[in-house]
């Protein structure tokens, strides 16, 4: 399978900070694991369009101790930030909170294989989006009257 295209975020992308955005991501029960990640995901409550300002997707990241010491930790988190900035922004459904739990293959695991895991996870979860259509361009009409 080719490699997921990466593109430019559509969509503001901010961050979930609070414990409670994160329980409130796992309490949905949308998730789908991969080898090098597990990726969970959830509307948010009642949002169609959100506020003016506020972000339109909102991403966590979190690595327990079973991925390994903190220069483990912090490293599988930058590269599942790197592959959220690459992946998951430019395809993201708008008003859907994100949580990117690492592994502790995230590590070890190529970084094209990390980013295919994540494409995989959101197709699966149904949170994926495909970029619309560049616009075509406009067409002479050959009448120069």
């Amino acid at each position: 399978m080719a490699p997921p295209v990466s593109g430019k975020a559509r969509y503001k992308v901010g961050r979930l900070t609070k414990r409670a955005e994160f329980l409130a991501v796992a309490g949905a029960r949308r998730k789908w694991s991969a080898p090098g990640l597990l990726l969970q995901a959830r509307a948010q409550d009642g949002v169609q369009k959100p506020r003016k300002g506020e972000p339109d997707v909102r991403v966590g990241f979190t690595a327990s101790k079973k991925v390994g010491g903190a220069v483990e930790r912090n490293r599988a988190r930058r590269r599942l930030r790197a592959a959220v900035a690459e992946v998951l922004a430019p395809h993201a459904l708008p008003a859907t909170d994100y949580v990117v739990v690492a592994r502790a293959e995230t590590v070890r695991r190529p970084y094209a294989a990390l980013k295919q895991d994540l494409a995989q996870a959101m197709k699966k979860l149904r949170a994926w989006q495909d970029p619309p259509a560049p616009d075509a361009a406009p067409q002479a009409d050959g009448g120069g009257t």
